[in-house]
């Protein structure tokens, strides 16, 4: 019982900070609203146009933004005091979303005006996502850096547990208006833990200065380092043609798995629990190697790969499962090692540009991946996904193991490395 107590202690160490527990809870809450948006949203251009092409263009939408403006929003997050940024960005959020519920209550939904308001969410997101992945390093000791970052996934991840499952709840009973009119109300949330924080409790660092070229510096920053390139090409490539879940999905389960709008939602939140699972489990782990990062990749792959070939929904749903258990080691992962790792003053930079790799490669892959569904069928989207996983795993081994003069091979430790004078290390033995 001791040891149980201890080790749940552990995982939950970062909410001992006031500031932390109140961005915790107030995001535990609004996430769940905007993966309930998301889902409705997909389930809605569906409806209208059951195309693959079409909900890789609702992707595009809402995060081609971030490819555009994604340099320029993380150096806006190194200037800025990311508490009122952030309350700026989830205001608007909440603004854009009871937009989307006027358009449906007023039976002017269509293609054109969904996609529309999906991409003033999208530079919503641009501004938000470096600002409130970099805030998390803020609110918390050094030591409690890993931590944070896992339990923030944890947030990200439970809440596409019940989200999709609401939406799919609502829709089906009271229709798509009022999941989103539910998604602007959980805004209140997340704005008022940000409101009630103790600013003289931040652990914040030293702000950019304002200059010319500094989106290019800090591009040259990454490159300049092998720790921060390698895990961001191997998310270029995840990130384009493996991430698409809101296109592969409910056309696997709509066609071949013979499934319904319900049924779509349950096999995303079965995802969504093997991410929990998987953010929990990687919550514990103090340290972060190339190791974790290689293995996590090819898991993923691998998953992806079993769920293309699963022969129905019995066997789709543990699989699900997986995948979403290995996605999610591989982006906490790969976001522990850039957290711990940039400088304070560029931080908010490095985010944006995982951000921009990630996010911002959706815009090329969703369509694509859309198109390789209706031209070769569901199953071959998901199956390219699996593919580019393990071909990203496996640039990645070698890239690590090729020498690099004067640095030794060496573990990332969040409670030892000082981010603000972080050297250059190999991440993996």
């Amino acid at each position: 019982m001791i040891r149980l107590r201890n080790a749940t202690a552990d995982t939950f160490r970062s909410l001992r900070n006031r500031n932390f527990r109140l961005f915790f809870t107030g995001q535990l809450v609004s996430q769940t609203g905007t993966w309930l948006t998301m889902i409705t949203q997909t389930l809605l251009v569906l409806r209208l146009t059951r195309s693959g092409i079409a909900l890789g263009l609702l992707t595009a939408s809402q995060f081609g933004p971030v490819l555009l403006l994604g340099a320029w929003a993380g150096m806006v997050a190194d200037r800025s005091d990311k508490r009122r940024l952030l309350l700026i960005t989830q205001t608007a959020a909440m603004v854009e979303s009871f937009a989307l519920a006027l358009v449906v209550f007023s039976g002017q939904a269509a293609v054109w005006n969904i996609f529309a308001l999906a991409g003033v969410q999208g530079i919503i997101t641009a501004f938000d996502n470096p600002a409130r992945r970099a805030f998390v390093v803020e609110m918390v000791p050094k030591d409690q850096v890993a931590n944070a970052v896992s339990l923030n996934s944890a947030v990200m991840t439970g809440s596409r547990v019940v989200g999709p499952a609401a939406a799919g709840a609502l829709v089906i009973s009271v229709g798509f208006g009022w999941a989103f009119l539910l998604d602007g109300i959980s805004y209140l949330a997340v704005i008022y833990g940000l409101w009630a924080m103790r600013p003289s409790e931040l652990f914040s660092g030293p702000r950019a200065k304002r200059g010319r070229g500094q989106v290019r510096e800090g591009v040259r920053y990454v490159f300049a380092r092998r720790d921060l390139s390698v895990p961001l090409v191997m998310m270029t490539v995840i990130g384009t043609l493996a991430f698409n879940f809101s296109v592969t999905i409910p056309l696997l389960v709509k066609g071949p798995l013979g499934g319904t709008d319900g049924t779509f939602t349950l096999l995303f939140s079965a995802v969504s629990v093997g991410s929990l699972i998987g953010a929990l489990a990687t919550a514990r782990r103090r340290t972060v190697t190339g190791q974790h990062l290689i293995v996590a990749a090819a898991g993923f792959g691998v998953a992806m790969l079993l769920l293309a070939v699963s022969p129905n929904l019995a066997v789709a749903f543990p699989v699900a499962a997986l995948v979403g258990l290995s996605s999610i080691a591989f982006m906490t992962s790969s976001t522990a090692i850039v957290q711990v790792l940039a400088a304070p003053e560029y931080r908010g930079r490095v985010l944006a540009l995982q951000a921009m790799v990630f996010l911002g490669s959706t815009p090329i892959g969703g369509p694509l991946v859309g198109w390789i569904t209706d031209r070769f069928g569901s199953r071959s989207g998901v199956a390219v996904g699996g593919i580019a996983c393990l071909a990203a795993a496996a640039w990645g081994w070698r890239a690590f193991r090729r020498p690099e003069p004067s640095v030794d091979a060496a573990t990332v430790d969040a409670g030892e490395l000082d981010r603000a004078t972080a050297e250059t290390v190999a991440l993996a033995r």
